[in-house]
């Protein structure tokens, strides 16, 4: 069996995106392991980890997400289990999985978990697999990242099967520029995958679920796309002179007494409109909004609270977004030589 485990220095690399991608397109019978769990979500009584769900559902793996994870928190795992019975838990994780190729995701960043001995170098050495780590940023972090990882990764004497750059906002130049330097420094590069908009937008489904937003209309338009954010404090004469304001993928956040705010926002045909203040408009705007099927979600929070919250939420893949997940097989298929990586 080849164990590839996927390792970033913090939260946001696009570990369990490019794990989707590859998996898309690899040719092998594959599992998912994510020993330490970071993104817990509880359902039917019982916790598990957002990544495994997520993974788990795509693929139908016949394992369930609950058998993906050892633990979520420090000190539950330091109670259960000792040093020797950690290790012997993912030893028997690995086993069972029993396919030929096998992903195990490391948690939000390099040391997460080294306290309970489930970070990635221990996991790596553990299960003898070979330690593969996602780097996005800019050019210069990410030189600085690569040169980093191979002095100290060197140090541990791991099996390291090399560095996948992530969300590369100039890959060409990148490339021209960096790549030899890499190269000639002993660091084996698998692949320069270009940052992708498309995947950061989120759908107002998604919007609403986060926000745990009322739906008062529009529930069969909800996997409509949300490309721009605005915000509705002003005049509708200032309103009508902002660019943002004419484009149709706009989310438009306002309160439910601002019906002139509303009104221009469903003329102008906005994706979604969030409705603040646990303010519901008037019959009259909730039928309009009816009529040109434009989803309207109400919060309980105020204008800016909603707007600070949603500008925090993290993109995270859905196991509905089958545009998203296409788009990360064709990425890894052009970007990511996956025949180097997936090789003993």
């Amino acid at each position: 069996m080849e164990k590839l485990v996927i390792a970033s220095f913090g939260k946001g690399a696009g570990k369990t995106s490019l794990i989707i991608g590859m998996a898309k397109v690899l040719k092998k019978p594959f599992g998912y392991l994510k020993p330490f769990g970071d993104r817990m979500i509880y359902r039917e009584k019982k916790v598990w980890d957002y990544d495994a769900d997520l993974v788990s559902s795509i693929f139908g793996i016949r394992e369930s997400p609950e058998e993906m994870t050892i633990g979520f928190e420090h000190a539950k795992l330091r109670y259960i289990y000792d040093e020797e019975g950690r290790t012997k838990k993912l030893q028997d994780m690995v086993s069972s999985a029993g396919k030929e190729f096998l992903f195990i995701e490391g948690a939000e960043h390099l040391r997460y978990g080294v306290s309970v001995g489930l970070e990635s170098i221990s996991k790596d050495k553990a299960v003898g697999g070979k330690l593969l780590m996602v780097i996005p940023g800019s050019e210069d972090s990410l030189m600085d990242d690569a040169l980093y990882v191979k002095e100290y990764l060197d140090m541990t004497g791991i099996s390291f099967k090399g560095i996948i750059f992530n969300k590369v906002q100039n890959r060409e130049d990148f490339k021209n520029i960096y790549l030899k330097q890499l190269t000639d420094r002993g660091i084996r590069i698998l692949g320069i995958v270009p940052y992708e908009e498309e995947l950061a937008y989120l759908t107002v489904n998604y919007l609403a679920k986060r926000l745990f937003a009322k739906i008062i209309t529009g529930d069969n338009a909800l996997n409509r796309v949300v490309k721009n954010i605005l915000v509705g404090a002003m005049s509708v004469n200032a309103l009508f002179q902002t660019p943002l304001f004419q484009r149709e993928d706009k989310l438009v956040i306002t309160p439910g007494d601002r019906a002139d705010m509303i009104l221009a926002a469903i003329e102008s045909n906005a994706v979604c409109i969030v409705i603040t203040n646990n303010i519901l408009p008037t019959p009259n705007i909730i039928s309009k909004a009816y009529e040109r099927n434009i989803p309207l979600l109400l919060v309980p929070q105020d204008t800016y609270q909603t707007a600070t919250q949603i500008d925090r939420i993290e993109s995270l893949l859905t196991k509905d977004d089958a545009s998203k997940i296409d788009l990360l097989g064709q990425m890894v298929q052009k970007y990511v030589n996956l025949k180097e990586m997936t090789q003993a």
